[in-house]
């Protein structure tokens, strides 16, 4: 499935520059995948954000959304690549998404209740879009 995950900015730790760069890669292995990273100039732009992810269905990534376990990613995920949608994962800066973009995504997820710092944001989902794809694939990862 084509898969697009849009941040503003890239990770600055180092952790999480090693984390992103390990999880991306295996995601890639599963998925068209396509990153973008926008500068943090444009973390309130939502006409911005709205164009880089074209027409796919977005899933904005929201403090206090609701939550999927990772079977349910899994499943939500199959259920997209079946139906052949592309699929963009947005994940805001520091201060999180403008308003607009979170109105107009097609999915709200939260990643935890806990306050999560803008660099493991990004390294948390792209562990979990990697988790969830070896649940479908049946890959002992996930165990």
């Amino acid at each position: 499935m084509k898969l697009h995950i849009i941040t503003i900015g890239q990770p600055k730790l180092e952790y999480a520059k090693m984390g992103w760069e390990l999880y991306t890669h295996r995601l890639a292995r599963y998925h068209d995948l396509r990153i973008t990273h926008l500068p943090d100039k444009y973390a309130n732009n939502s006409e911005h954000i709205h164009t880089m992810a074209g027409k796919a269905r977005i899933v904005a990534l929201v403090v206090g959304a609701p939550q999927m376990t990772s079977v349910a990613l899994a499943e939500s995920l199959d259920k997209r690549a079946t139906m052949g949608q592309e699929l963009c994962f947005i994940i805001g800066g520091p201060e999180g998404l403008p308003k607009p973009v979170i109105e107009a995504a097609d999915t709200r997820l939260g990643l935890s209740q806990l306050t999560l710092p803008h660099d493991l944001a990004m390294v948390v989902t792209a562990e979990a879009l990697y988790r969830a794809s070896t649940i479908t694939a049946g890959h002992p990862y996930h165990k």
